[in-house]
């Protein structure tokens, strides 16, 4: 396993993160323990979890499994860079959502229960809470720094003048701010390139991948559908209708490397300056072998020219728009 510094942070962290979004709702508790367990052993350090996963288990059910994983012992939790969120609606009731300093205190008091740890290694906000101050938010996350309960702070799906207003109120108050965010981002879906990756560079802020592999259509799905092994939801049918061209190129390149179509994706976003690690979400140990299988995919410079030929991608603003 490769492992780099979180942003401009002292962490270190593997080059892949292992998301947990499918554990409850996808996938059964005993299996989540075995991925957790799987990941572990081939050196992934890095899991990120949420306290509204769960789907149709409810709000919290995701992070109840990583805690109960973590009570087995073994050193599981102290091997692992735990990371979190908080913003999404827990209740109807107010103040159960978004970032407030009483739902901030709220929600980390709960996610720390449910996941049966007494800290959080990087606490990230979910979404941008245009309603609420940033002196009020950073003035919540240095209490909880204080108390112990979290360590560093972290971002998702911020625009890059969110980064640079939160780095900025928080250098105001000599506070470290964010050391991550994470944001979509994949051979398709390049905007990040624009003003997010630049901003984050800029800051010191590593970039964490969602989405690598753009729902799946990037991982073979051509194949997959003529061998009769996938089905595709409304909105995979027509995300595939708008990318058909370039997604035939690309599965045709990847034969060509001789690699598979999910592992060129992911070998792709660790050979992209800023980011620190994809995000990969296995429902099954399988896939977990594979996502861990993209670490050994080395992408040549004609080969990146390439991928960016297939899918092109952005210029940082303005130049993407203007001289």
């Amino acid at each position: 396993m490769e492992y780099t510094q979180l942003g401009r942070s002292g962490l270190k962290v593997s080059r892949l993160c292992l998301g947990t979004m499918n554990f409850g709702p996808e996938t059964d508790p005993s299996e989540s323990f075995a991925i957790l367990d799987a990941a572990q052993a081939a050196g992934i350090n890095y899991v990120d979890t949420a306290n509204v996963y769960g789907g149709r288990l409810g709000n919290g059910a995701t992070e109840k499994i990583v805690g109960d994983w973590f009570a087995q012992g073994g050193e599981r939790r102290d091997k692992t860079v735990l990371a979190t969120k908080l913003y999404g609606d827990m209740t109807d009731w107010p103040n159960n959502g978004k970032l407030s300093a009483l739902n901030i205190r709220r929600a980390l008091d709960a996610s720390l229960t449910r996941l049966k740890t007494d800290y959080i290694d990087v606490y990230q906000f979910h979404h941008i809470d245009r309603s609420t101050p940033w002196d009020e938010i950073w003035q919540a996350m240095e209490t909880a720094v204080a108390q112990g309960k979290i360590l560093y702070a972290g971002s998702s799906n911020f625009a890059g003048w969110h980064i640079a207003t939160a780095q900025a109120e928080a250098r105001r108050r000599n506070f470290t701010g964010l050391v991550s965010e994470q944001s979509i981002y994949n051979l398709i879906t390049r905007d990040i390139e624009l003003e997010v990756l630049p901003a984050a560079q800029a800051n010191g802020i590593g970039v964490i991948a969602w989405s690598p592999l753009q729902g799946g259509l990037l991982g073979g799905v051509l194949r997959q559908q003529r061998d009769g092994k996938r089905r595709l939801s409304d909105h995979a049918v027509h995300a595939l209708a708008t990318h058909r061209d370039a997604i035939e190129k690309y599965e045709d390149f990847a034969a060509e490397l001789g690699h598979e179509p999910g592992d060129v994706a992911l070998a792709w976003l660790l050979h992209q300056g800023g980011v620190t690690a994809p995000i990969i979400g296995p429902r099954t140990q399988d896939q977990l072998a594979a996502g861990i299988r993209a670490l050994d995919v080395k992408l040549d410079a004609s080969a990146l020219a390439r991928l960016d030929e297939i899918f092109p991608g952005k210029k940082s603003a303005p130049e993407d728009y203007a001289w």
